[in-house]
C-alpha cells in the first residue's frame, strides 16, 4: 500500500450544549478554558475520541481506552509484548539483530493509530531490548479546540446516595458534589496530514479517507453524564487536499481561509487551485 499521495488539511466545527466537553482534573473537573475564558478541548482527547472512533470501525488501535479494550490486556506494555509478530515482544525485538526502522515498520503496519499519531516505544529491563527507545512521528496532526467566544459555565451542586452494608433499614449519607456545563458554544479544531511523514509510517491515502469518514460523527458512542447524547454535535468538515505532497500552500495560510462565527456559521475564502470540500456532520 502506497504512502499518502498529497498532502491535507481539515478543520472541525462542532457545538457543545449543556455539556462538559473536557474537563480539567486539576480544576475541580471544570471544563478548560484558556487565560480569556474561552473554551479548550485538548489535542489529546480529540485524538481519543478520534482513537474510539477508529477502533469501533474495526481499525486495530495501539493506545486502546480502558473502557473499549477489545484484547484484555492491561497496559500498552503488555499489548505491545503480546504482539510478537511484530517484532517487539520481550525476547523478539533485540537491537543487535533488528533495526530500528524495521521495528518502526512492523510496529506501523500493526496498529493504525501509531502509523497515524506516532508513538513511543520505550523498552525497560526486562526485555532483551532494555534501554532501547524507538520514536515514531506521525503524520496526523490535530490542535486543541478552542471556543469561537469565551464561554459560559453553569457549575450545580448534586448529592449521591449510596447504599451502605447493612439490612438496608438506614439511609446511608449522602454524598455532596459539583458538576460543570458549558451551557453553549460553537468551537473549532484544525488538524493536518503530512505526507513527508507518512512515508516513514505507511499512512496511505486509504487511512486518510478512514479518518474523513469518521470525522463527521466523531461523537457518536461518546455519551456520558458530562456529555450526553446529542449535547455534542459536528456541524461541518472543512476538507482540504493539495494537489502534491508538499502541498500548494502552508497550514496556517489554509486554516486561516476559515472565519467561524459565534452562531456556527463560518466563511470560506478559496485559494487559488485548492477547492475545500464541505461536510456535514452527523
Amino acid at each position: 500500500m502506497s504512502a499518502l499521495s498529497h498532502k491535507i488539511d481539515f478543520a472541525i466545527i462542532f457545538s457543545v450544549k449543556n455539556a462538559n466537553p473536557n474537563g480539567d482534573p486539576l480544576n475541580g473537573n471544570r471544563p478548560r478554558t484558556d487565560y480569556e475564558g474561552f473554551g479548550e478541548i485538548t489535542d489529546v482527547c480529540l485524538k481519543r475520541k478520534l482513537r474510539d472512533r477508529l477502533q469501533t470501525e474495526g481499525h486495530s488501535i495501539f493506545v486502546q481506552s480502558d473502557e473499549k479494550k477489545t484484547d484484555g490486556m492491561t497496559s500498552l506494555q503488555n499489548r505491545a509484548y503480546a504482539e510478537s509478530p511484530i517484532g517487539l515482544g520481550k525476547k523478539t525485538f533485540n537491537p543487535k539483530e533488528n533495526s530500528k526502522d524495521k521495528a518502526t515498520e512492523l510496529a506501523c503496519k500493526q496498529w493504525f493509530d501509531v502509523r497515524a499519531f506516532g508513538q513511543v516505544f520505550a523498552f525497560g529491563k526486562e526485555s532483551d531490548a532494555a534501554g532501547v527507545s524507538i520514536a515514531i512521528r506521525g503524520p496526523v496532526t490535530i490542535q486543541s479546540a478552542f471556543s469561537i467566544e469565551p464561554v459560559s459555565i453553569t457549575s450545580t451542586q448534586i448529592t449521591k446516595s449510596v447504599n451502605s452494608e447493612g439490612d438496608g433499614t438506614k439511609k446511608s449519607s449522602d454524598t455532596m458534589g459539583m458538576k460543570h456545563r458549558v451551557d453553549h458554544a460553537i468551537y473549532v479544531a484544525y488538524g493536518a496530514m503530512t505526507p513527508q511523514l507518512a512515508d516513514k509510517t505507511g499512512f496511505s491515502d486509504t487511512d486518510a479517507e478512514a479518518i474523513k469518514a469518521i470525522l463527521p460523527k466523531l461523537f457518536e458512542g461518546d455519551a456520558s453524564s458530562a456529555r450526553p447524547e446529542g449535547s455534542m454535535a459536528i456541524s461541518k468538515v472543512i476538507w482540504w487536499q493539495h494537489n502534491s505532497k508538499a502541498g500548494q500552500y502552508s497550514s496556517a495560510k489554509v486554516h486561516a481561509t476559515l472565519k467561524v462565527n459565534p452562531d456556527g456559521d463560518y466563511d470560506l475564502t478559496q485559494l487559488d487551485g485548492l477547492k475545500p470540500e464541505e461536510i456535514s456532520g452527523f
